[in-house]
């Protein structure tokens, strides 16, 4: 059967908006990110959700899809409602991110990015960055209130509202 892929990605009124799954992978106090190669900043690895599809198993096949291994979807960790732009567009993304682990065999270490593959059209660098230190806001960790929720998770789930230029809303 050839069903038609529908990813939850259109403009609305000169917005953007995106449902956006992404899995956080901490092994050994480092961080696994992924950097396309048209972009300044890096992310965690994931992508847009589809039609008609659960978000865990969004994120399975997006890690299936981009890094050609199986990866298990864990709790969600942060659900979260960003406003902002980037290369003359505007976005409000809604994203889902539940922590992920990988292969026992992934793990850091050795030259980075540990991981190089095409992924429609965009050549995609997965690398280990050390969760304490400088790394993160070097390589521009994207949503910028990431970094820091990181280094503090919990085990409670957060909702996080982000504005560009405000900074995050308060909730109620």
């Amino acid at each position: 059967m050839n069903e038609q892929r529908i990813m939850l990605s259109f403009p609305v009124g000169g917005t953007r908006f995106n449902y956006r799954v992404a899995g956080v992978a901490i092994v050994e106090g480092h961080l696994l990110v992924c950097r396309e190669d048209d972009d300044d900043y890096c992310m965690l690895p994931g992508g847009r959700v589809e039609m008609g599809e659960p978000s865990a198993l969004s994120l399975v096949r997006e890690i299936a899809e981009e890094m050609d291994m199986v990866g298990t979807v864990g709790p969600m960790l942060f659900t979260s409602e960003s406003f902002y732009g980037r290369v003359g567009e505007r976005f409000h993304e809604l994203g889902f991110i539940y922590a992920l682990d990988l292969p026992a065999h992934i793990r850091p270490g050795g030259s980075q990015p540990f991981l190089a593959r095409q992924d429609e059209g965009h050549l995609l660098q997965f690398s280990w960055l050390p969760l304490i230190g400088p790394a993160l806001a070097e390589a521009r960790l994207l949503p910028p209130w990431l970094p820091e929720r990181l280094r503090r998770l919990s085990g409670a789930s957060e909702h996080v509202v982000f504005v560009e230029g405000q900074g995050e809303l308060s909730q109620p």
